[in-house]
């Protein structure tokens, strides 16, 4: 398993500091997170690239479907030359109430669905490089040969790609489906009331199964969860993340949304998890 950090706040100066611990105290990954109008992560990320060297570095996580396509490919792809292949794109529907309405942007499910759809073939489209063509619902572009951006550093199968992890609705068919041309799931347990809801190993063990019996490539899809582990009490550490290495999840992301920063940045100060 590999550990990344989630920085909750919009301070770049600050995530940069953090991002800087991050790589000296162990994790494999630092994410910021991506809305309509907040500070900007791909220049932040930017930056932290430039002080870093191993350090992956994304969003956690991009609502494409309110964003520009090719805005975003362009971003992802300069970011991932800059940091010699460092980048992880996360994307999924994206919340409403951060913002959507009060900028003009679309907060239908359906609608958000099917931008989130074509977004996703547009970015993975252009990062492939030019010619490039599409046209869809919500979208149309033709080919253009004036400047493109370059090419991912990364590939897959030969091909310029990002890594690249969606958000499936568990359990919706349509939505899980969505994930399998890609990289990694992002669970979204959909039982319930709406929001937010803890995910469970028992869980993560029906999802691993689901992926590897329907997955459309030959590279096992990685499954991100994420959560909490205390700071100063290392011995919990194993009891709250081997059960989900166990059920086959391959990436634990410390998210601490809900926390003052002092107890973030102490939390990252102790390093990933103690297995």
């Amino acid at each position: 398993m590999k550990f990344g950090f989630v920085y909750p706040a919009s301070d770049p100066l600050q995530a940069v500091e953090f991002a800087l611990l991050a790589e000296k105290t162990g994790w494999d990954a630092f994410f910021v997170y991506e809305s309509v109008w907040s500070t900007d992560p791909w220049v932040t990320l930017a930056h932290i690239a430039a002080r870093t060297e191993r350090l992956r570095l994304g969003t956690m996580l991009t609502p494409l479907p309110v964003l520009s396509p090719w805005k975003l490919a362009a971003e992802t792809a300069t970011l991932d030359v800059l940091s010699n292949g460092r980048v992880i794109l996360a994307v999924g529907l994206g919340a409403p109430d951060t913002g959507f309405a009060n900028f003009g942007l679309p907060t239908d499910r359906r609608t958000r669905a099917e931008r989130l759809d074509e977004g996703l073939e547009i970015v993975n489209g252009l990062w492939a490089g030019q010619p490039f063509n599409f046209q869809g619902k919500h979208y149309a572009l033709k080919e253009t040969q004036f400047n493109p951006a370059p090419a991912p550093v990364q590939t897959r199968d030969g091909v310029p790609h990002i890594p690249t992890w969606v958000v499936g609705g568990w359990f919706s068919e349509k939505s899980m489906r969505r994930v399998l041309p890609y990289d990694g799931l992002i669970p979204n347990i959909l039982e319930g009331p709406p929001g937010p809801k803890p995910i469970f190993p028992p869980q993560v063990r029906e999802m691993r199964a689901w992926l590897d019996a329907n997955q459309t490539g030959t590279a096992p899809l990685d499954i991100i969860v994420d959560g909490q582990t205390p700071a100063n009490e290392p011995a919990q550490h194993a009891d709250i993340v081997q059960p989900f290495i166990e059920a086959g999840a391959t990436w634990w992301i410390e998210s601490m949304w809900d926390k003052e920063i002092k107890q973030v940045e102490e939390r990252l100060k102790k390093g990933p998890p103690k297995l």
